[in-house]
Formats: structure tokens, C-alpha cells, sequence
């Protein structure tokens, strides 16, 4: 009775601080949209019906006043097919003649069907209403593998095929719109059930509609099929907009606002476009303020989300100016600070940055033939739609800037960045970066004012001539079994210490942490051919109140040499003090890593079983590296040595993850 009654206490209290830390508005908001979902409100509020006609000529829309990143076809540059390799573009292209798309940017599937999960094989009910289906379910699997091919980013292959091989890929793309448009009823089926994969859908289209705008496959009947469905789809959002605006507030939010301006600027003949565009507009500089601090960093602290709001921004500003409009100067000045701060996390040499915060494979519109961590297409574009020129030189990174009708800047002044600048200091994000010649650390020191995503506070990044040899391991997936998903958001798959297992926040449901990291900080200094960082953070307080951990990392200047100190203040005398360390597979090739008690003594390594997640839905078994002790001190070197082979190591097998 007594551990019931604890439970029952320690949900009861989870839910007070959960709705504490979320606020008024938010809590208050679910309750009542929780209420509309169950009493059928919400049903009636989406009607399933839909009947338009001609919504606008085809003639009339082909001569509106609207301007679109390309005229009579997209600015780019003249090198010949030779100079640039697009093998893997006609390989995708084949593939989708076959029904195989490329999921996440990594994995291949065959889809015949648009409610199919190809991970599963389960088939959702295309006449079950929107708010029938559940986000999460065990046998229907992940949803996102459902959602990934109705996003129709494999247009931009097709269309990019197009321009650059002289093939007609119109029918094809036309023909793909019609049959979803067929096999999606208005507001029925998992394809309704975000209404942030609704707004990119019709973004996408509107680029193909664009690009084909003149073509002949382009009748008046697929119009109205077309812009009919389109205008369902965009009231769908504009009715659950405040959804995304109160209870997620993050990407999504971006970019259902944004999509409600740019289809109330490209689409006027809609009867709400007015409302939409003005609505939207004022919407997202909302966002844009809240979500982007005033360092540049983002409030879900993630890489690959953040570069979603880059892409966005580049959408956003560029169609605005071609129609001779303009954003409050706020969206310019964040959007800078974006590019700047992700600019400053970027590895020159590869173009990638760290693989770091919740992944989920999102790049909505692929311009170019670079890996999708590859992040140059994407800063590149912003770079130059804002006047700034980020001198990474001629390559394939380019196409995305030619596409949206932003070409290169080439006299503009250039953005802070260089070996002279050897340290930045992100404070509202908590990030640290230390760039010094041929190498570059990545530390992530942060409180949370917004929602945390992953238990990773102190992690370490250590990367060299372009290869990340001391890593995060990825987010993998978000509907997984729970083992994965403790394992890759929590503090087990991160460069940072853990005490006895415990994460340095508590999990809660699903992405719900408990326990929020609100006090930490973290500094640089530099002098006598050193650079020290300095940071420290309160958690771990389901063991108790008041625990710090303590890291300072030192570098020598142009020597591939890291001194790593660890230290535990006010933690429980029989809890165990462990640092992780997640390497490269060919890290002891090269490099070697020990680690001292306070008195000098070696402490022994230990090879765990480790997990690597390179992309969304994809995981690699790996070896993680982890120093334990009972003490609260632990020192750890990390150099350059060819050829040195690691002491005491030995394979333990973790029975967690068999």
C-alpha cells in the first residue's frame, strides 16, 4: 500500500512540476484540446467534405503579379554535367520509377501505397478521421515512416533531374500529386494528422508548380484537382494552427506560419489569402523572436533543427524580397545570428556539424547532391540571400543558392570566422566552441528556459581534420522500444559523466524530462599557448539536492593534445562516478585516451557495447569507452600517438541492449 501510494505521490508531483515548467497557457491549452479531441469537437470542426470547381483560371494564375524564386527557369550556373557528379541523382530517379524512396537521406524502402508503413507493412484506415489515429503505436510502428515520402521532397530529384539531364519528368510529378490526392481523403488518414507535413507537402507542390507552371501536362482539370486540395490542406493548418503555436511551439510552429504567408502571397485567389498572409507574417516574426535566443542558438537545441529554421528563414526572406515585401528586422537579425552561431559549430573541412539533439532525418527541401550532413547548401543560401559570404569556394553546395535565385556574394564583407577567432561563447544556448587550426571542441554547458530533449549537459565533441573522432551518438528514433530511447536522448550516449546510471535529469513520458538543468555556466580563457574551458552545472537531484559536476577541458595550441578534468561535488558516498566516451571505430589507430585518479593512479578502460545512430531510423553497434570509480576526481588525457593501443581494456557485455 505504501509503494502505491508513493507512486500515485510521485505522478501526482511529476504532473504539477511538468505543468509548472510548461506554464498557464500551455497546460491550459491541452486540457481543452484534449476535451475537443474526445467529445468529437475537433471532428466536426474538420469536416471531411470538400467540393471547389475552378478556384482561378489556369491563364489567370500563369499571368498573376506573383514572383517565384526562378522566371522562365532557376539561375544556375553553366558548368557542364561533368564538372559535377549527379550519378546519385539519376540512381534516385530510377529508384522512383520503381516505387523506392530514399528515406531520412539513408535508407532505402519500396512504397506502393501512401498510408503504408514500409517498416512494418501496417496499412492505416485512409476513411478513419485525423484524430482517430495516434501519433504513437506499437503496431502500426513509427508514423514518420508514413509521413516521409507524402512530404514529397523526392519532387526536388525528379525536377533537379529535369534541369539537368533535358528529361520531362512533368507526368511523373504530376501523376504522384494526383494519386495522393486520390488516396488521401480531406482530413482522413495519418497524412492529416500533422499539420506541419501538410504545410511542406504544399510548399513542395507549390515549387513544382512553379517549375512546371508552363508545361503542357499541366491542364485545367490537375489544376483544380491541384489548388483544390491545396487550399483543404492550408485550412486544415489555419484551423489548428494555435496547436502548434501553444502546445509545440518549436519547428513546427515555423513552419506552418510561414506556410500561411507564403500561400496567402502565392496563392491570393484563396478567399482566406489576405488573412492567411497577414496572420502568418505576424506569426512567424513571433516565433522567430521566441524561438531563436539572442545568441543565435535554438530553443530545441538540435543541429539538424536548427538547420529547418535555415531553410525556412531562406524561403521566407527571398520570396518576401522578389515580391517587394519585408520582414520586422528582428527575423534578419536572428536569422544572422543563426548563421553565424551554426556557422561557428561547423567543421570547414567536411561541412558537417556535430550530431547533436534530436534528429529526425528532416532536410524539406534538397536543392543539392551533398550528404545530408552536409550543411553548406543550407548556411550558404541564407549567407547570401543576407548579403554575407561565407568564402567556402566553388562546389556543389551551390545549387541550392542557384535554385532559390540568391547566387553567391562575392564581394560582400565576410562573416566572423578564422583561425584567428579561437573560442565562442553561445551563453543562452549554453554552447562552447573552441576552433584551433586543424581541430575544433564542441562542448554543450546549458540551463533550460524551454523544454529539454536529451540529458547531455558537459558533452564533449572533439573533432580533427574533418573527422569527428569523439562523438554523440545520434536520437536513432523517436517510437522505439524504451531501452533505445533512454539510451540515445540520455545522458548514456553523450562524452559527460554519469553517477551509478542515472541520467542527469529525470525521464519522464515520452520526450517529458523532469527535473529541468536550470542553474550551469560555463566560460573560456586563453593565455600561455592554452585555451581552458571552465563549466559546471547543478543536476542529478533524484539522488539529491545540490549535486555539481564540474569539467574543465584544456588544449594546447596547434597540438593535438585534450587534458579532461571530471569532478562530482555533494553526491551520495556509495554512488559510482562514470565517464563516457563515444570514439570513432578507428580512433585507436591514432589516437590514445587515459584516465588518473586525483593521486595519479591510472584508472582501468573499459570497452561497453555502444550505439551510433548516423541518421534518422539507422543504428550501428560500436564500442563506448567508460572510466568508473568511487572517487570524484577523474583525469583524462587525450592525445595524438600513432600506431598506441589501449591498456586494460576489455569487452563487457551489456546485457541492457542484448
Amino acid at each position: 500500500m505504501k509503494k502505491i501510494i508513493k507512486n500515485h505521490w510521485t505522478a501526482l508531483s511529476d504532473a504539477v512540476q511538468f505543468a509548472w515548467n510548461m506554464g498557464l497557457r500551455y497546460t491550459s491549452f491541452r486540457l481543452w484540446y484534449a476535451f475537443q479531441r474526445r467529445t468529437g469537437i475537433l471532428k466536426y470542426r474538420f469536416p471531411v467534405s470538400s467540393d471547389h470547381g475552378t478556384l482561378i483560371t489556369l491563364t489567370d494564375w500563369r499571368n498573376l503579379p506573383v514572383h517565384f524564386f526562378f522566371g522562365d527557369g532557376p539561375a544556375i550556373s553553366s558548368q557542364p554535367l561533368n564538372q559535377l557528379d549527379y550519378r546519385s541523382l539519376a540512381k534516385r530517379v530510377k529508384a522512383f520509377q520503381n516505387n523506392q524512396i530514399l528515406f531520412f537521406c539513408s535508407i532505402w524502402y519500396k512504397v506502393d501505397r501512401w498510408v503504408t508503413n514500409p517498416e512494418t507493412g501496417f496499412q492505416y484506415d485512409k476513411s478513419k478521421h485525423w484524430t482517430e489515429i495516434a501519433d504513437f503505436s506499437a503496431e502500426a510502428g513509427d508514423i514518420k515512416f508514413v509521413w516521409e515520402k507524402s512530404r514529397f521532397t523526392f519532387l526536388y530529384d525528379l525536377i533537379r533531374y529535369d534541369y539537368h539531364f533535358g528529361k520531362d519528368q512533368s507526368e511523373a510529378v504530376f501523376a504522384a500529386i494526383k494519386s495522393w490526392i486520390q488516396d488521401n481523403p480531406v482530413n482522413c488518414g495519418p497524412n492529416w494528422r500533422c499539420s506541419q507535413e501538410i504545410t511542406l507537402r504544399v510548399l513542395n507542390w507549390t515549387f513544382a508548380l512553379q517549375y512546371y507552371k508552363k508545361s503542357p501536362a499541366l491542364t485545367q482539370p490537375l489544376f483544380d484537382h491541384i489548388t483544390g486540395s491545396i487550399y483543404d490542406q492550408m485550412r486544415h493548418v489555419a484551423g489548428n494552427i494555435h496547436f502548434s503555436r501553444i502546445a509545440v511551439r518549436n519547428n513546427h510552429a515555423l513552419t506552418e506560419t510561414l506556410g500561411l504567408y507564403l500561400v496567402g502571397l502565392l496563392y491570393p485567389f484563396f478567399e482566406e489569402s489576405a488573412d492567411w498572409k497577414r496572420s502568418g507574417k505576424k506569426w512567424f516574426e513571433e516565433e522567430i523572436t521566441y524561438q531563436v535566443y539572442e545568441d543565435g542558438t535554438f530553443l530545441q537545441f538540435s543541429m539538424n533543427y536548427h538547420r529547418v529554421v535555415i531553410q525556412l528563414l531562406s524561403w521566407a526572406i527571398q520570396l518576401a524580397h522578389l515580391n517587394n515585401e519585408s520582414w520586422d528586422a528582428v527575423v534578419y537579425d536572428k536569422a544572422k545570428k543563426s548563421l553565424w552561431f551554426l556557422h561557428a559549430c561547423q567543421d570547414h573541412r567536411s561541412g558537417k556539424l556535430p550530431n547533436y539533439g534530436n534528429n529526425d532525418g528532416a532536410l524539406f527541401f534538397p536543392l543539392s547532391d551533398c550528404h545530408f550532413r552536409d550543411y553548406r547548401p543550407q548556411l550558404s543560401a541564407l549567407a547570401n540571400v543576407l548579403g554575407e559570404a561565407l568564402n567556402y569556394g566553388a562546389g556543389p553546395w551551390e545549387e541550392e543558392s542557384w535554385w532559390l535565385g540568391i547566387p553567391g556574394q562575392k564581394e560582400s564583407r565576410q562573416l566572423r570566422h578564422g583561425n584567428e577567432v579561437k573560442t565562442y561563447i553561445f551563453p543562452h544556448g549554453g554552447y562552447y566552441v573552441l576552433q584551433d587550426k586543424s581541430s575544433r571542441a564542441f562542448l554543450r554547458c546549458g540551463s533550460y528556459q524551454n523544454r529539454p530533449f536529451q540529458s547531455d549537459n558537459l558533452h564533449l565533441d572533439i573533432w580533427i581534420n574533418g573527422e569527428n573522432i569523439l562523438r554523440d551518438a545520434g536520437s536513432f528514433k523517436y517510437n522505439t522500444e524504451k531501452k533505445w530511447t533512454d539510451y540515445f536522448s540520455g545522458t548514456a550516449s553523450h562524452n559527460t559523466i554519469m553517477l551509478d546510471g542515472y541520467d542527469q535529469m529525470r525521464r519522464g513520458l515520452w520526450f517529458i524530462w523532469h527535473d529541468w538543468i536550470t542553474k550551469s555556466y560555463g566560460y573560456w580563457k586563453t593565455g600561455d599557448d592554452k585555451s581552458v574551458f571552465e563549466g559546471w552545472f547543478e543536476g542529478f537531484k533524484q539522488l539529491g539536492g545540490n549535486i555539481i559536476h564540474r569539467r574543465r577541458v584544456t588544449k594546447t595550441e596547434n597540438v593535438f593534445h585534450w587534458i579532461i578534468e571530471d569532478w562530482i561535488e555533494n553526491a551520495p558516498a556509495n554512488i559510482a562516478m562514470q565517464q563516457l566516451w563515444h570514439p570513432t571505430g578507428n580512433f585507436f589507430e591514432k589516437f590514445y585516451i587515459r584516465a588518473f585518479l586525483k593521486s595519479g593512479k591510472e584508472i582501468p578502460s573499459v570497452k561497453t557495447e555502444g550505439w551510433y545512430a548516423p541518421s534518422y531510423g539507422c543504428k550501428k553497434q560500436t564500442h563506448r569507452i567508460v572510466f568508473s570509480t568511487g572517487e570524484r576526481y577523474i583525469r583524462t588525457e587525450i592525445g595524438f600517438e600513432p600506431q598506441r593501443k589501449m591498456k586494460d581494456a576489455h569487452i563487457v557485455d551489456t546485457s541492457v541492449f542484448s
